[in-house]
């Protein structure tokens, strides 16, 4: 370790990554329109909503247009995959939140079976929406929220957790690991019996604008945009830039290197030779026409981005 940071402080390591005068795809199907639309008119009906997002990036990549379009409601914000995250500086994320409005806040892992913390959701869900008038729903004892955010950050896992923990059932809502599992609009989830709670399962919607550059990558690189549309070289990249930069150098081992690198086709090289991940392509030579045998850098690269979504790379803070 002491040889990587002696790497990092002589300057080794980018301070800066060259996006190339990239922009990242903006990735906006007509089912996350729809979805948006209902969510909307479904508002009179809801009590509460609950909004997820990944704990790696708890202030990058948030939907404004949630906040500008349904903040009429009590707000719970649950941060999850906190098992992928570095939470060293938890109490800096939760005052940069209450700065900036949000003051309800738990951090979860749905996909455990036991998540203690989710049993603090329910009972902190009806402390919130008894602080506030119910207008229309004040006769009713039953309790309906909405469970927003953008694509693949567990929305569908916190449903099945919920429901796990308080009417001991099973999967109720399909999960994945890719964005855009969930289609369907405002499926209705009975989650909890005393006192009677539905959620409200939507599809993950993504803002139509993308802020920057940046936020795009870290969104790509927690999986929430398609790998396609930005390329799976660039986020590969990007995850080296990040891990080099937060001094995570866990790849290393895992991938038999001499040292950390800042040069990522060194790095997908040693990956490619060190997963036998290789492929013949034809080169012209002085001789004609050869078959050659060279690394696959996709499937590299591919490794490399699910090896850090599945927290093998260590746990890892990118805002």
């Amino acid at each position: 370790m002491k040889l990587y940071q002696t790497l990092r402080n002589v300057g080794k390591f980018r301070t800066v990554f060259d996006f190339g005068g990239r922009d990242v795809a903006h990735w906006f199907p007509g089912h996350m329109a729809k979805g948006l639309k209902q969510m909307k008119a479904n508002l009179k009906s809801v009590d509460c909503i609950i909004e997820i997002h990944d704990a790696r990036i708890p202030f990058s990549g948030r939907n404004p247009v949630f906040q500008e379009n349904l903040d009429v409601k009590p707000h719970l914000l649950i941060l999850n995959k906190m098992d992928l995250a570095d939470l060293s500086s938890k109490q800096r994320i939760l005052t940069t939140l209450e700065n900036n409005g949000v003051r309800n806040v738990i951090f979860t892992d749905c996909l455990k079976q036991r998540d203690d913390n989710i049993k603090e959701l329910v009972p902190m869900v009806v402390d919130i929406i008894k602080k506030q008038p119910r207008f229309n729903r004040f006769e009713s004892r039953n309790y309906c929220l909405m469970v927003i955010g953008v694509p693949n950050v567990g929305k569908s896992s916190l449903i099945n957790s919920v429901r796990r923990t308080h009417l001991k059932k099973g999967r109720a809502s399909r999960v994945g690991g890719e964005p855009g599992i969930t289609k369907a609009v405002l499926t209705k989830i009975q989650v909890c019996e005393r006192p009677i709670m539905h959620l409200l399962d939507t599809p993950g919607v993504l803002p139509p604008k993308i802020e920057s550059v940046e936020t795009g990558m870290k969104l790509a690189l927690c999986g929430t945009i398609l790998d396609h549309l930005v390329g799976e070289d660039i986020i590969a990249d990007y995850l080296l830039y990040s891990l080099n930069r937060t001094a995570k150098f866990s790849y290393v081992e895992k991938y038999d290197l001499q040292e950390p690198s800042d040069d990522i086709q060194n790095v997908l090289k040693r990956i490619a030779v060190k997963l036998g991940k290789t492929q013949r392509v034809k080169a012209i030579t002085g001789l004609g026409n050869i078959t050659v045998t060279v690394p696959n850098y996709t499937a590299a690269a591919y490794d490399f981005i699910r090896s850090f979504r599945k927290g093998e790379l260590g746990q890892v803070m990118l805002d």
